[in-house]
């Protein structure tokens, strides 16, 4: 699955970001008013054509991961084909644009503001008057309560995944006529665009029972260019056809059916022409571009209708951008040596992200420039490279933070049977370390199955294809901590970054983040500078070798990342850290290893997100005690927090000032990379592979896929690369 444009408040963190396949930037200066906003590194590639070339009729075959087992987004086994679905049938009130940034959707609304701030923020929905359900009855304030209601929390009966942003409201009305909706909230709410997209009709919402079950496998009520024909679980289809109560641009296609197949055997069905358009991995993608450029050949698979299947492709053209998703290294901070932040630093140190990226992106002619925040991408608006909160390569200088943390060469012991080695170890429960101020809370290995179980309610919905979910987010109150180098104020990203790299090393040299494990024993008093001259071989610590366990997914779809770990590892052997590569079954990846803690190193993706104050916090949010005793890492599956960046999270969604809610997650994302826990590396390639003869669909980058534009052009027309062609 790609994210295809996919906002992230419908597939919260879609866990087919983990990894390459199966599984799944320019520097902006200022924060305030002056904010010159960046661009995508890479725009839309769906061979755009306008709708008089497009013929009427036709039926797209569309690859995706599997047939979805609910068509309910707000579920917790919700996946990247339920909100394909519910784009293509159900309103939403704002879509993203080309550059991830919301936008209000004339279809559904005509106006959408607030309305007040004091003493409560309230927003007023002006409605299109001509949008109505597929049974006639008109869109209103009806459903807005009902989907408030079922997502609010308040009641338990509700199976909900996620209730960020429902939680705040206090109550939705009827405005000034049918065609209002009045929206009032108990406390501000700065994403409150994020909210009612998808909208279901009260007929889902309205019970318990039609929202739990009702909605999984069918949608007989909708309001968009489509509805939902079937569910063909014995072929592996989910049918979709024209919505005749349509009011919009008509669809030019008459249906789309959305067809499960497997990574592996997306170029046989492109090839054998079961399929139209599909996502492929950059090793199908080089031979879908070879065989484009082909006249003729010997066969791939096989023949294909008395031709070869060079020739069969040749009619398939690679759409490529790169998806709203980035990759990141995670550094798992719950014990062992990565629990000491001098370590993770040494470890970010050693890494050269513009190779990395550009190890991934150049063979397919993409640019290459690495991720620096973790927050957002390059075109959206609170992107700002923070990067240098943590620094470059620096080879010198990871080795000086590794010496300084008792890492130094030396005997190695060996082990005796039993004996755990570096990195393996684990801590009770709730245990706290000793030193610093700001509430760094690591969660001990030992406990971390059982905190996957207890704490996050994404963790214990968690299907097997891995789709996770977003945790409720937690409000908290209590005034921010006094900071110098306030972002917006004139001191930008560079400021930003300044603060950041201060606040690391001030703590640094308290040895290590506040609150966080530092392994006692250190043989090297701190300051001293490690040797400039080439390590002499691996570093020991009390006998043991500072080897960490790199843990990657084994399938056909990983072989990127597969990649990108062995350059890692070899960049971190330079420095003196070992790394011990696993390799595990795609189905165990993230369940039983980096959900469940048991990793030192690896590899996956997170999508970005148009609310990244309300979608982030929970992978960033210091781990909590839950309610029954256990600890709630929600998604911080490195297990690295702080009540600072928790703040500032805190903070960016409660205010009602875009630019200062922009600055304040910027200054989140500056701490985030101080702290080391994750490493952007680089943003995803988005590769789809589309029939020729087809407009309007392929490689979308941030946007959200125009449904009802999409067809088969007519007979002479040719699409163009970029973006939509204007009417």
């Amino acid at each position: 699955m790609s994210h295809d444009g996919v906002g992230p408040r419908a597939l919260t963190r879609a866990l087919a970001f983990l990894t390459a396949g199966a599984l799944a930037v320019p520097l902006l200066a200022g924060c305030g008013s002056d904010d010159k906003p960046s661009k995508p590194l890479a725009g839309q590639d769906i061979g755009s054509a306008a709708r008089n070339l497009v013929a009427d009729g036709g039926t797209l075959r569309w690859a995706v991961d599997a047939v979805p087992q609910t068509l309910n987004t707000f579920q917790a086994d919700a996946d990247a084909g339920t909100t394909r679905v519910a784009q293509a049938v159900l309103p939403t009130m704002f879509r993203l644009d080309a550059n991830g940034r919301p936008q209000l959707d004339p279809a559904y609304l005509e106006t959408a503001r607030i309305v007040e701030t004091e003493p409560k923020q309230v927003v007023v929905y002006r409605l299109n008057q001509q949008a109505v359900w597929s049974d006639g009855r008109e869109i209103g304030a009806a459903d807005f309560a009902a989907q408030w209601r079922a997502l609010s929390g308040k009641d338990t009966a509700y199976w909900t995944a996620r209730n960020a942003g429902y939680d705040r409201i206090e109550k939705v009305e009827r405005g000034a006529g049918d065609l209002e909706v009045k929206v009032t909230f108990s406390r501000p709410y700065a994403d409150w665009r994020s909210l009612f997209s998808p909208l279901y009709p009260k007929d889902v919402t309205g019970t318990p029972d039609t929202f739990n079950d009702g909605a999984r496998t069918k949608l007989t009520v909708t309001a968009g260019p489509f509805t939902v024909q079937r569910i063909d679980t014995k072929n592996k289809d989910v049918v979709l056809a024209r919505n005749p109560r349509w009011w919009g641009r008509p669809a030019k296609l008459s249906g789309i059916v959305l067809h499960a197949v497997p990574r592996d055997q997306r170029v046989s069905a492109l090839a054998a022409g079961t399929v139209d358009v599909a996502d492929v991995d950059p090793g199908d993608a080089a031979g879908i571009a070879t065989a484009a450029r082909a006249r003729g050949g010997s066969p791939l698979p096989g023949p294909v209708g008395g031709r070869t299947a060079v020739q069969a492709l040749h009619e398939v053209r690679l759409r490529k951008s790169l998806e709203p998703a980035y990759t990141q290294l995670a550094l798992n901070g719950a014990d062992g040596p990565l629990a000491d932040e001098r370590v993770r630093h040494a470890v970010a140190r050693a890494l050269d992200r513009g190779q990395l990226a550009g190890l991934v992106l150049k063979p397919l002619g993409l640019p290459a420039v690495p991720v620096g925040s973790h927050l957002a991408l390059a075109g959206q608006d609170a992107y700002a490279d923070n990067s240098d909160a943590l620094g470059g390569q620096d080879t010198a200088q990871a080795r000086a933070l590794l010496a300084d943390a008792g890492w130094v060469p030396g005997p190695v012991k060996k082990e005796k049977k039993g004996e755990k080695a570096a990195g393996a170890t684990g801590r009770p429960a709730g245990e706290r370390s000793q030193g610093g101020d700001d509430g760094t809370y690591i969660v001990g290995r030992n406990d971390n199955v059982e905190d996957h179980k207890a704490g996050d309610p994404a963790d214990r919905n968690r299907d097997g294809d891995h789709k996770d979910r977003e945790a409720p987010a937690r409000d908290r109150q209590g005034p921010l901590e006094s900071e110098d180098g306030h972002a917006g104020e004139g001191g930008g990203a560079r400021q930003l970054a300044q603060d950041g790299r201060q606040y690391a090393q001030e703590h640094l040299k308290r040895g290590g983040a506040p609150g966080a494990y530092a392994p006692r024993g250190t043989a090297v008093p701190r300051g001293t500078a490690a040797p400039a001259s080439p390590a002499p071989g691996p570093l020991a610590k009390n006998g043991k070798p500072l080897t960490l366990r790199f843990v990657l997914p084994s399938g056909p779809g990983s072989g990127t990342l597969r990649k990108v770990a062995d350059r890692i590892s070899a960049m971190l052997d330079k420095v003196g850290i070992g790394t011990e590569i696993t390799k595990v079954p795609d189905e165990s990846y993230f369940k039983d290893h980096i959900a469940a803690g048991q990793y030192d190193l690896a590899l996956y993706s997170w999508p970005a997100s148009a609310f990244p104050a309300t979608d982030a916090r929970p992978i960033y949010a210091k781990p909590v005690p839950a309610a029954d005793g256990s600890l709630n890492v929600q998604q911080n599956y490195t297990r690295v927090g702080t009540d600072q960046v928790d703040q500032l999270f805190d903070q960016a969604v409660a205010t009602l000032d875009e630019d200062e809610m922009r600055a304040l997650v910027r200054r989140a994302d500056a701490r985030i990379w101080a702290a080391a826990g994750s490493i952007p590396l680089y943003q995803r390639p988005q590769l789809v592979a589309v029939r020729g003869n087809l407009a309007n669909i392929g490689a979308f980058g941030f946007r959200t896929p125009v449904y009802e534009d999409m067809g088969f052009l007519k007979k002479g027309a040719v699409p163009k690369a970029g973006p939509p062609a204007k009417n």
